[in-house]
């Protein structure tokens, strides 16, 4: 099983100047962001990691799917644009896009899943 798929996720993020600009800073965390109020942000997390390939009875790849949610006061179109730019060229497909409207925050809130598959690394 991979364990730094979340490590390699945020990077990517992070490595995209123009996703960083619209973010207003570095605002990408897994799972939790420090502050509750801020927007727009990403948050990340791990759905599942499988091993998924096998040779001779030992895994060499892991099946992989990580959630990315877009918070924001205003649409989320745009950041949902670089976002996918660069989870493609990272290589990872999108399975599920869904919109969402958190009324309690009045927050729009994009819903992402991609999936990948990661060879084993020693």
């Amino acid at each position: 099983m991979r364990t730094d798929v979340k490590t390699i996720v945020r990077a990517a993020l992070l490595d995209n100047a123009s996703l960083v600009t619209l973010l207003g800073g570095q605002r990408i965390y897994q799972s939790a962001a420090p502050k509750a109020d801020e927007y727009p942000r990403i948050t990340f997390f791990e759905v599942d990691n499988r091993d998924s390939d096998f040779a001779d009875d030992e895994a060499y790849a892991s099946s992989i799917v990580v959630q990315i949610d877009i918070w924001s006061k205003s649409s989320t179109s745009t950041i949902t644009g670089e976002v996918a730019k660069t989870m493609k060229a990272e290589g990872w497909s999108r399975s599920l896009a869904a919109d969402q409207y958190e009324d309690g925050v009045q927050v729009h809130h994009k819903v992402l899943r991609y999936r990948t598959k990661m060879l084993e690394t020693e």
